[in-house]
């Protein structure tokens, strides 16, 4: 059997090599004259090389044959695959999407976004769908890296690093560069978020302390595996770059990496090791207290993306109204469910649908969540029991394409209803009890 990972915590140093080739590691140096079993030495550099030691990303690959060696790079069409965000006109409104089906959602399709990926300054957030795997052909992203969340059906990622299995309630990383091939065992679907210029991190504790949120020991890296294998028909890579599709034709498999080490690394974690925070005395906190990564920009404290969940957990809090709070919040809000009913509104929001609060739209719960836990007799509880939602939340103002807007054909039309039975409680005449 094939070993998929092994865990050694998060943007550690990492060594690993295919155990049918002993000894392909160099000893002591990254590119000898000569490598062990006649490899070639090819250095993934996922950041400058003279960034400050914490931030400097690399990894040496020994592989078979060197990922030069290829066919001219050719356009191919994009789909619905885009970063254009000028496409439609702005609009504002809060807006939730019903799930696709997945027969109709072949491939990956952007849904929204800013920035861009020629400035490495930006965000994509994409919805994908298929059923069948990818045959003789893999991707790779040269503008961002990939945070998949798959909602329905397991994946199973081949990298250049090994194996990964990613299952619904699991996430995987994908960072900018690395070649990629799935398969599916099944109808398959989930979301993912694309950033330009940044890796995810794991967020600051601050007061919190040492421990807490996602734990770094948690995140797995896969094994090394290698095919050596010949492909006389053809393999295609396809190639993300500027926005763009590409494709090139070699006659070899590009998962011929027999031994590699360094520090960066695809990586996968489930969601369920999320040691969750919440207020046990009042009031309810900011969701930032369920930041698993952040993909930092260069303003202090604000980021490009946070992937944030909302997990099964308890809440205690006392005098409080428990669901999300009304907010309007200068970060655009993407979300998406996994599975089960989000609490703020458990009709209409569903698992594989989406929605997106955008800067400074008001969004909240809907008029009966706010009816049922305003006269609600406060009780320990447990809260979104059998449910996972998350959130993509950045400070990019993003655009809806034209397919999230138009030719997907599932966005809501009558969200904003949810909020039309909310009425006044305003008693002008009102007086606090007395204790």
């Amino acid at each position: 059997g094939v070993a998929f990972h092994q865990s050694d915590g998060f943007g550690n140093e990492f060594s690993s090599e295919d155990p049918r080739c002993p000894g392909s590691l160099p000893e002591g140096q990254n590119n000898p004259q000569v490598c062990p079993y006649g490899l070639y030495a090819e250095q993934l550099s996922g950041s400058a090389f003279t960034c400050p030691r914490p931030a400097n990303k690399r990894s040496w690959l020994y592989r078979i044959l060197p990922s030069v060696k290829h066919k001219p790079f050719t356009a191919v069409p994009c789909g619905n695959l885009t970063e254009n965000w000028n496409e439609v006109e702005p609009d504002p409104n809060q807006l939730r999407w019903l799930p696709s089906l997945i027969a109709m959602l072949q491939g990956l399709h952007t849904v929204c976004g800013a920035g861009d990926a020629k400035s490495r300054n930006g965000i994509g957030i994409h919805v994908y769908a298929c059923n069948t795997s990818m045959v003789d052909k893999c991707f790779n992203n040269s503008d961002g890296d990939f945070l998949i969340v798959p909602q329905q059906g397991k994946i199973l990622i081949t990298t250049e690093f090994g194996k990964i299995m990613v299952k619904p309630n699991e996430i995987c990383v994908l960072q900018q560069g690395m070649r990629f091939s799935v398969d599916v065992f099944g109808e398959t679907r989930g979301y993912i978020l694309e950033v330009y210029g940044a890796h995810f991190e794991l967020p600051d504790l601050g007061p919190i302390g040492a421990n807490g949120l996602a734990n770094p020991r948690d995140f797995l890296c896969p094994v090394a595996w290698y095919e050596d294998r010949t492909v006389a028909t053809g393999y295609t890579v396809i190639n993300k770059y500027q926005g763009k599709l590409f494709s090139c034709q070699q006659d070899f498999s590009p998962f011929n990496v027999v031994a590699w080490h360094g520090n960066y690394t695809p990586y996968k974690y489930n969601l369920e090791n999320f040691m969750v925070i919440n207020a046990v005395a009042f009031d309810h906190a900011d969701p930032s207290i369920f930041t698993v990564l952040t993909a930092k920009s260069m303003r202090p404290g604000v980021a490009i993306a946070d992937f944030v969940i909302f997990p099964p957990r308890w809440g205690v809090a006392d005098r409080t109204f428990r669901p999300p709070y009304y907010h309007r919040n200068c970060m655009s809000e993407f979300m998406g469910l996994i599975k089960g009913h989000y609490e703020a509104k458990e009709e209409g929001f569903q698992p594989g649908g989406a929605s997106l609060h955008s800067a400074m739209t008001p969004h909240g719960p809907d008029a009966e969540c706010f009816e049922k836990n305003s006269a609600a007799e406060l009780q320990p509880e447990r809260v979104a029991e059998g449910t996972m939602a998350f959130m993509f939340e950045s400070s990019f103002s993003m655009a809806v394409t034209k397919w999230g807007l138009q030719t997907c054909q599932k966005l809501d039309k009558s969200y904003y209803q949810c909020w039309e039975s909310l009425h006044s409680h305003f008693n002008p005449n009102w007086k606090p009890s007395k204790k």
